[in-house]
């Protein structure tokens, strides 16, 4: 099977001459090309490429909103970026746009077309500058609340049932314990949280995997 692929990039001789090289593939299918951001959205919902090689700097939409509609509309359809920016400002934003690859445009013709080979396989395809950022970003991302405040055994009692929309008289009676005592928990699950209410407790419970959705607030 063929790999479907759609390139976006407003500059005409750079889609002309991947377009050119990459034809030469046996196993990769040009499907369409797009100029700006806009077009590739279009395009994509049209043709549904297997993977969508994207320039960060394009007018009308830039590739990193494009990848977001992209993600948003067609998630099976992956996105490498090919971009001659290698900063953290752009790579960042990228990947958590929904890029799965981030090469630069200084890359060898063959290497790209790996690339795009190992995206579809589902191996990593980040340029090494990228790979670093993202390291960078990962060990500077604060710990969450509940991380740097632990809870105790008892506290994680009262806020799974309370992410369950229990009353404080319901949790006394499953936990036996007294209202007093939830009341106590509920006060001192609010401050190691970080939130203000029973309704952001229990969402922050079900983001952060503390409790199951069981109920929508």
């Amino acid at each position: 099977m063929s790999i479907k692929l759609l390139i976006a990039d407003d500059h005409h001789v750079v889609r002309r001459g991947l377009v050119f090289f990459l034809k030469t593939q046996k196993d990769i299918e040009i499907v369409g090309e797009a100029k700006n951001g806009v077009e590739a959205v279009a395009m994509v919902k049209k043709f549904q490429p297997d993977v969508v090689l994207m320039d960060l700097v394009m007018p009308e939409m830039d590739g990193i909103e494009a990848t977001r509609e992209i993600k948003r509309a067609l998630p099976s359809t992956e996105i490498m970026m090919l971009t001659s920016f290698s900063d953290q400002d752009h790579v960042v934003p990228a990947i958590e746009a929904g890029a799965a690859g981030y090469q630069l445009k200084d890359i060898e013709p063959d290497e790209l077309a790996d690339s795009i080979r190992k995206l579809v396989n589902g191996e990593n395809t980040l340029h090494p500058k990228a790979t670093s950022h993202l390291m960078t970003r990962v060990n500077k991302d604060e710990p969450s609340p509940h991380e740097v405040h632990q809870l105790t055994r008892r506290e994680k009692d009262v806020l799974l049932e309370l992410a369950k929309g229990k009353s404080n008289k319901e949790i006394a009676s499953s936990l036996f314990i007294t209202e007093k005592t939830v009341k106590t928990h509920i006060s001192n699950l609010f401050s190691k949280l970080e939130v203000s209410d029973r309704t952001q407790a229990a969402l922050y419970a079900v983001k952060h995997g503390l409790a199951s959705p069981e109920r929508r607030y």
